[in-house]
C-alpha cells in the first residue's frame, strides 16, 4: 500500500505474523503485530575513493568519453560510454591501470550470464568483471583473477553503480625466448586490497593472446552482457 502526506510516499507491506514493513525516505522500519519497532534499515550509498581519478602527467588516456579511436572495436553509447568488447590499440609492459566499470542490472539472470566482463592484463591475464554483489566472492566472481584467486573480500557494488579497478602490473620477464620471472598483479577493488603482489601461474583460460615476452593490449571482454567503462588511463612503467 502506498500513502501520501506532505512528508512524502510512504510504502507498507504486510508480512507474517501480523508483522509490517513501512518504507519512507530510504529508511525501512519493521514493526511487530503491536506496533512496536523490531529492526530498521537504512539505504546507504558507497562510492569508490578512485572514482573519477584524474591522469597524472605522462599517461596514456584510453578513454575519456569523447571518442573510441584508441581500441580496436571500440563502441560507444550515445551518453558517452564505452561498451563491452574493445581491444586497446596501444600494448603495454609493466604499468599501472585505472579504469571505471558499471555492471547492468540483469535480475533474472543467474551466475556467470549476470553482469559479465572482464579487464585482460596484456590481453593475457583476466581481472573479472561480473555483477556479484553480496556473493561469497569466489575465483570466478568480481575482483578475483579469473580461475586463479578470489579476492581477499567481496568489494562489488549493486548493478549500475559506478566502480574502480586499480591494477598495479609487473610483467614476466624473458631471457633468450625463456621465462624467467612470472608476472605479478596487485589489484585494488573500490580502494580496498583485494590482491598484492599475487604470482600469475599461467594466463586466463581462453585469453586472447598467449604468455610471451611481447607487450600485450587492454581488452574488455564482451560476454554478451552490457556493461559500460569510462575514465581509462595506462601509466607505463620502466621494465
Amino acid at each position: 500500500m502506498r500513502t501520501a502526506s506532505g512528508k512524502g510516499i510512504r510504502w507498507s507491506f504486510l508480512l507474517s505474523e501480523g508483522r509490517k514493513a513501512e518504507l519512507s525516505k530510504g529508511i525501512l522500519v519493521v514493526r511487530d503485530a503491536t506496533g512496536r519497532e523490531i529492526a530498521r534499515f537504512q539505504k546507504v550509498h558507497r562510492q569508490s575513493p578512485t572514482l573519477g581519478a584524474k591522469p597524472p602527467a605522462g599517461a596514456v588516456v584510453l578513454f575519456d568519453g569523447t571518442s573510441a579511436d584508441h581500441f580496436q572495436g571500440g563502441r560507444m553509447t550515445p551518453d558517452g560510454l564505452l561498451m563491452e568488447g574493445a581491444t586497446s590499440k596501444q600494448k603495454f609492459g609493466s604499468c599501472t591501470i585505472h579504469l571505471e566499470f558499471r555492471t547492468p542490472f540483469m535480475p533474472y539472470a543467474r551466475g556467470q550470464a549476470r553482469g559479465n566482463s572482464g579487464v585482460y592484463v596484456q590481453g593475457r591475464y583476466e581481472v573479472q568483471i561480473l555483477d556479484s554483489f553480496g556473493l561469497e566472492g569466489l575465483d570466478n566472481e568480481c575482483g578475483a583473477i579469473y580461475g586463479v584467486a578470489r579476492p581477499k573480500v567481496n568489494m562489488c557494488f549493486p548493478p549500475l553503480s559506478w566502480q574502480t579497478y586499480d591494477i598495479e602490473f609487473q610483467a614476466a620477464k624473458w631471457h633468450n625466448g625463456q621465462l624467467v620471472q612470472r608476472p605479478r598483479i596487485t589489484v585494488r577493488h573500490n580502494g580496498v586490497l583485494v590482491h598484492e603482489n599475487l604470482e600469475l601461474p599461467f594466463a586466463t583460460r581462453a585469453a586472447p593472446l598467449p604468455e610471451g615476452p611481447e607487450k600485450g593490449p587492454l581488452f574488455l571482454q564482451n560476454h554478451g552482457c552490457p556493461v559500460r567503462f569510462r575514465n581509462i588511463w595506462v601509466v607505463e612503467k620502466q621494465e
